[in-house]
């Protein structure tokens, strides 16, 4: 079994969750006896997912949105990505609230035409040392403070939960 989570992040905060679910996810997958290869793979340098077994595809959200490559994997794939199991995740909510009010609208369309198993939403992070002007302007008029909202025990669960999946999967094909 090979699996491929491929994210879209500006600042890298994104990314280190992907990485956090893939150590997991291959973990529980190791130690069902099915050790497998996770591969972390920026969206937008995804040329294929043929060969993968399962996908996994995370974005930062920005105004309620995933990034473009992100969208851009997910369109590009769709047809592939409807023939393996697929689950998604976004990270972004900052400051006092950990969790938006709503999903963000595009993630429950990409959800709902890939037959995603499940969708995650993560508390993202900002650290006003990474980000440009614009950005910086935007979070001092919004008054949202410096903070990581990631839960990783969270993160790391929600690995070892699709690598328990994925091992089930296996054990009702073989």
């Amino acid at each position: 079994m090979k699996i491929l989570v491929a994210v879209a992040t500006r600042h890298g905060a994104t990314r280190e969750i992907a990485e956090s679910v893939a150590a997991a996810l291959g973990a529980a997958l190791s130690d069902a006896g099915m050790p497998s290869p996770v591969e972390v793979r920026d969206a937008g340098l995804v040329r294929s997912v043929e060969g993968f077994d399962a996908v996994i595809v995370g974005s930062a959200v920005y105004l309620g949105q995933w990034l473009e490559p992100a969208r851009s994997l997910v369109e590009s794939f769709s047809d592939e990505l409807r023939e393996v199991p697929v689950w998604l995740f976004s990270s972004g909510p900052v400051g006092e609230q950990t969790r938006p009010a709503e999903e963000p609208v595009a993630v429950e369309d990409l959800a709902r035409r890939l037959n995603a198993r499940g969708h995650r939403l993560f508390g993202g992070k900002i650290d006003r040392h990474t980000l440009g002007f614009p950005e910086r302007a935007v979070v001092t008029a919004l008054r949202v403070a410096d903070a990581d909202n990631r839960d990783w025990p969270t993160i790391r669960a929600w690995g070892r939960e699709i690598g328990t999946s994925l091992a089930r999967l296996e054990r009702s094909v073989s």
